[in-house]
């Protein structure tokens, strides 16, 4: 078998793994490739996958769960490298903005606003809610369903400016 060939042959093997497998398969890769820094990220999802696997008892982590996982990891990264950047050290901000993209890489598809609006007013519709008051209820429906979707300050700012309509 050629290397096209193979390299065909992984990929349909490698859209078909979980989540879990296709971060253990990147982190080989990256070792074999001797990618410290990418290793280094892919590494840290992988803990953290590791540990909600342990905590949750069933050892199996669902994708909603690794979505949620890795869009905080992200978060954080991006949080530490403007820490470092007002700081004044750009040198670890640069090593945090890599690691945020390679994590972004593993992200689920982000909504766009309007897809975000039309699901609020969906769930505004399903809860009844008419005032400013009601956010919690429309917060509840929403927050399940768009879990590592969308950034919840960017569904609650939307939810405020819909309810108060």
């Amino acid at each position: 078998m050629n290397d096209r060939c193979k390299l065909v042959v992984y990929y349909r093997k490698y859209i078909n793994m979980s989540f879990t497998d296709k971060i253990n398969a990147d982190i080989k890769a990256a070792m074999l490739a001797k990618e410290k820094e990418k290793l280094a990220a892919l590494r840290d999802i992988k803990s953290k996958l590791l540990l909600e696997a342990t905590s949750g008892g069933s050892g199996e982590v669902t994708e909603e769960a690794a979505a949620k996982i890795v869009l905080k990891l992200y978060k954080q990264r991006i949080d530490t490298y403007n820490l470092y950047v007002e700081q004044g050290r750009q040198d670890l901000a640069d090593e945090e903005l890599f690691q945020a993209k390679v994590i972004e890489e593993y992200m689920p598809k982000q909504l766009t606003e309007d897809e975000i609006r039309s699901e609020v007013k969906a769930a505004i519709q399903s809860v009844g809610a008419s005032a400013p008051s009601d956010m919690g209820k429309v917060m509840g429906v929403l927050t399940g369903k768009l879990a590592g979707k969308a950034d919840g300050k960017v569904i609650s700012a939307i939810v405020k400016e819909e309810l108060s309509n």
